[in-house]
């Protein structure tokens, strides 16, 4: 499997060393930088290959949702997770506004850490259970219904099937496994199925899918 390349955001040197040597006992992922503000990172994924930023969020001269912004913005394919002491709502509604792929706070553990990074890999996302309620009340106010019922309509049958396995975590390859379709075809499907239900990232689509009952929690 290719190795995933990954750079790390933060402002503390001692924590960016301490997630390099959790990280290296994980012989897929490969530390390709470290940066400690978001301006810098956002250089560094311009120059460099990267699969994967670990992104503080509050940082000097630009912070983890600015830096995400611009990088979602140049470089879609780039997952990014927030690894932060903030649990509030506004820097995780933000984020996810911006395509994060995961939110983690720091005092998760280093396996469950190493798993978000192989997971957002294999293009899943990541949310806390314990978040998981808070943001779904913010997506359906946010939301209206008249509107995503009207989008709702036009998803085909085979659409909504592949929505449904976004919302459990499955990546392209698996939800290719289980319909006896092509990960092209995936793709197909989820760009049709972004466009119609007005998101840009498949945290978007399974917020959208499990409040519209495609799915249990």
């Amino acid at each position: 499997m290719k190795l995933i390349n990954l750079l790390i955001a933060d402002d503390h040197a001692l924590i960016r060393e301490g997630l390099r040597k959790i990280l290296s006992i994980e012989p897929q992922i490969q530390v390709v930088g470290e940066v400690e503000n978001g301006q810098k990172a956002v250089e560094f994924c311009k120059q460099k290959e990267v699969d994967i930023v670990l992104m503080d969020i509050n940082m000097p001269l630009m912070n983890g949702i600015e830096a995400c912004r611009a990088i979602k913005e140049e470089h879609s394919q780039i997952g990014i997770i927030a690894l932060t002491i903030h649990d509030q709502d506004e820097y995780l509604f933000e984020l996810i506004k911006h395509g994060i792929s995961g939110y983690v706070l720091k005092d998760v553990h280093p396996d469950q850490l190493i798993q978000t990074i192989l997971g957002v890999a294999r293009g899943e996302s990541f949310i806390p259970p314990a978040l998981t309620a808070r943001v779904l009340a913010e997506f359906s106010r946010l939301t209206s219904s008249e509107q995503y019922d009207k989008k709702h309509q036009a998803l085909t049958e085979r659409e909504i099937e592949v929505l449904k396995h976004v919302a459990k975590g499955q990546s392209n390859k698996a939800i290719a496994k289980s319909l006896f379709i092509s990960e092209k075809t995936v793709k197909n499907h989820l760009t049709n199925i972004f466009q119609k239900i007005g998101v840009v990232d498949r945290t978007q689509a399974a917020l959208y899918a499990i409040k519209e009952k495609f799915v249990d929690l």
